[in-house]
C-alpha cells in the first residue's frame, strides 16, 4: 500500500522531511547526539567527510573511519525529536521513498547514542560513563504505538512505580532494554543502569525554580533501589524513545553518557569536554 504524502512528507528532492536526507547520505552506522555542535567534533576524527546536510538542529555528517563508514547526526532534545529521527532514519532504509512502498527486505541499523546526564546515586561519580542497560520512559510515547506488552520489563516498571510513588495522572511508564550485543561490544567496562527518560528538563526532573512540584520529588526514593541488580542510575531526554522505536523497527540500540550532574550530592562537572572527547574515541573505537 502506498504512504501518502501527509503521512510520509517529503523535500522537493526526494529527502526525507526533517532530517533532509537520502538513503546514500546515512551509513548503517549512526552516532547520535543532542547538541549540533558536537557533530563536529565527532566528524573531525573522521579520515574524510563525505556528507554534510542540515535541517532545522538536525546536522549530519557521513564519512569515513579506520575504514568503516560512519554517520554522526545531532537530535535535539527531547523524545519528540527522537520520534522524528527514528522513525526517518528507518525510512531512509527501509522504504522505497519513490514508490511510497515498504521494501520487502529489512535492514537494521545501529544506532548509538552519545549524550550527558544527570546521575541520581550518591556513588555515580560526575565526568564518568554510564550505558543505559534499560531505559525507563516516563513520557509515554511507545503507548502511542501498537505493541506486544511483553515489550515493557513489567518488573523495572512495578518497581519504579511502587519505589517513586507515582502518580497514576502521569504517562504509564515503560521500560526497554538496550541491544545486547551492542553492550557487549561498546560498553563492556562501563557503569552499566536503568536511565530514567523525562518529558523536560525541569519539573519533569524534580528541578524547582518558581513552579512548584505536581508530584513529590519521587527521585529522592530511588537512593539505593535495585532491580534485576541495577539501580535507577541517571535521568535524561531522549533514550526511552531511541529504545522503544528501535525494538519495534528492528534496529539495534544503545546509550551511553557522561554523568555531569550528581543530584544527590549537587555536584555539577566543571568541566565534561574532556571526558566526552574520550568516550567518543572510545566508542568510535570500538565500532
Amino acid at each position: 500500500m502506498e504512504i501518502k504524502s501527509s503521512e510520509m512528507p517529503l523535500q522537493a528532492d526526494g529527502s526525507v522531511y526533517h532530517l533532509n536526507l537520502k538513503p546514500e547520505e546515512i551509513a548503517d552506522t549512526i552516532i547520535l547526539v543532542g547538541d549540533q555542535g558536537r557533530v563536529p567534533i565527532v566528524s573531525a576524527k573522521f579520515n574524510a567527510v563525505e556528507t554534510v546536510k542540515q535541517n532545522r538542529e538536525m546536522l549530519t555528517h557521513t564519512g569515513n573511519y579506520k575504514g568503516k563508514r560512519i554517520s554522526v547526526l545531532s537530535t535535539g532534545m527531547g523524545t519528540d525529536n527522537l520520534d522524528i529521527v527514528v522513525n526517518e532514519l528507518d525510512a531512509l532504509v527501509n522504504i522505497d521513498l519513490k514508490k511510497r512502498k515498504p521494501k520487502t527486505t529489512h535492514k537494521s541499523l545501529k544506532l548509538i547514542r552519545l549524550g550527558t546526564c544527570g546521575g541520581l546515586q550518591p556513588e555515580m561519580e560526575v565526568n564518568s560513563f554510564l550505558a543505559s542497560e534499560y531505559a525507563l520512559g516516563m513520557d509515554g510515547l511507545l503507548h502511542y504505538y501498537l505493541h506486544d506488552e511483553g515489550l515493557s520489563d513489567k518488573e523495572i516498571v512495578h518497581t519504579f512505580m511502587a519505589k517513586a510513588a507515582w502518580n497514576n495522572n502521569f504517562p504509564k511508564p515503560y521500560a526497554v532494554r538496550a541491544s545486547e550485543s551492542l553492550l557487549e561490544k561498546i560498553a563492556f567496562d562501563m557503569h552499566k543502569g536503568i536511565t530514567l527518560t523525562a518529558s523536560g528538563f525541569y519539573a519533569p526532573q524534580c528541578r524547582v525554580l518558581r513552579l512548584p512540584l505536581g508530584m513529590p520529588d519521587f527521585a529522592h526514593r530511588l537512593a539505593g533501589v535495585q532491580v534485576k541488580n541495577l539501580s535507577f542510575a541517571n535521568m535524561e531526554m531522549e533514550t526511552s524513545a531511541l529504545y522503544a522505536l528501535s525494538r519495534l523497527l528492528g534496529h539495534q540500540a544503545l546509550a551511553i553518557c557522561v554523568v555531569i550532574n550528581n543530584r544527590p550530592n549537587k555536584i555539577f562537572s566543571e568541566n565534561y569536554h574532556p571526558a566526552m572527547e574520550q568516550l567518543i574515541e572510545t566508542v568510535l573505537e570500538r565500532l
